[in-house]
This record gives structure tokens, sequence and C-alpha cells, in this order.
């Protein structure tokens, strides 16, 4: 089987996904790389994170399959736009197919009043998150979702507001892709419901694999 890689957000690291992984059928072929670690010192800017996430599927052996929560999301939904040789099948959770600016602006200014420590539960320092924020802040993948070709599952949890529009506007827009809206879970929902995060894989990747 081919290995499926399971990206974090932001606002964690490769662990938040270990319970989600217990419950895999196929847990031997699951890899969660650290987004800051993959990066070898290098600033995190969008444009070095994606190409050193390409670099880490070419060396976990492609084709793959790609299955990110947020910031993740963004990297797999990119990848997988760029190289759609390599990507066996999608799976898109929390996603946006764009970076709303007035949250981001939102986001930013809340992110200067925290201490350097809040960053440290986090995937990068305080430094590196406004790095890859501001590199990131006029994504827009809206006109490419057509190109897609690869089975793609889009989730959602249903108390992620910021996000259910844009899970349904890539449900909408991405040929052939299967929405489903996660009851009673938020947004990290590899954290929050991890059991029923690993079922909807599990029957995902059940009929492709």
């Amino acid at each position: 089987m081919q290995k499926t890689i399971l990206i974090h957000g932001s606002g964690h690291k490769a662990s938040s996904w270990q319970k989600t992984i217990s419950f895999l059928d196929h847990q031997e072929d699951s890899l969660c790389p650290d987004l800051s670690a993959i990066l070898n010192g290098r600033e995190a800017s969008f444009p070095n994170l994606r190409a050193a996430f390409a670099q880490y599927c070419a060396r976990a052996g492609v084709p793959v399959h790609l299955c990110g929560l947020s910031l993740g999301g963004i990297l797999a939904l990119d990848y997988a736009l760029d190289h759609p040789e390599n990507v066996k099948t999608l799976v898109l959770i929390g996603t946006p197919h764009k970076v709303p600016k007035g949250a981001f602006a939102l986001q930013n200014v809340v992110f200067r009043l925290l201490p350097k420590s809040t960053f440290t539960s986090m995937a990068f320092d305080k430094k590196n998150t406004f790095a890859l924020g501001n590199s990131m802040k006029d994504l827009d993948f809206s006109g490419q979702l057509g190109d897609l070709r690869c089975p793609t599952l889009i989730l959602c949890g249903e108390k992620d507001s910021a996000n259910l529009k844009s899970a349904r506007f890539l449900a909408g827009h991405i040929p052939g892709a299967e929405l489903q809206v996660i009851g009673n879970t938020g947004h990290v929902v590899n954290e929050e419901n991890p059991r029923g995060l690993a079922k909807r894989l599990n029957e995902f990747y059940g009929r492709y694999c």
C-alpha cells in the first residue's frame, strides 16, 4: 500500500495525529511530518514550506495519499495541484480554499499580543508564525480546483463555522469530491474526534487502496 501522509495545522505538531492513527486500519503506512522540522532551519515562508513538503513526499515514495488539516490541507491541496501524478487520494479537513483576509488580520492582532511562550505548543515559533502568515495572505485556489482529478474527501467539523462555507465550496468545485460534516466537532478534528475521523478515513481509503 502507498504511504498516507497526515499533515498537521499551524497550531499543532505532528503528535496531534497520534490518536487518529491508533484507529486506522493501516497504521504502519502512516507518516506525519513535523512541518517545522522539514524546513531544516529555513524561514517558514510558504514557498519554503511547499518546497520542503514536495521533497518529503518524494522521499516517502510517490504516489501518496494526502490528508491535511487546516494549513496541512492547504499544503496537500497545493501539492495535488502541482503534482497530480503523485497523489493517489486527497483528504482536506477544515481547509480554506483561500485565505480570508479579515480573519487573517484579526489573527495577526491577537498573535502580536501573545507571549513567545504561547507558541511552544504550535508548529512554529512566534517569528516564523508571522513570516508564514504574511507569505500566505494572497493564497487563493478558487480558479484551480476544477483541475483536480484524484478522489477527494472534504471533511469539516459541524462547529467549525469558519471553514464550513469553504468546505462546501471545495466540494462543489472539485470534480467528484465528497463532503462529510462531522457532528459535534470543531476545527481540530484529529484531536476532538479521532475515532470518528479514523472511521471516515478507513472507509474512504478502503475504496481506493
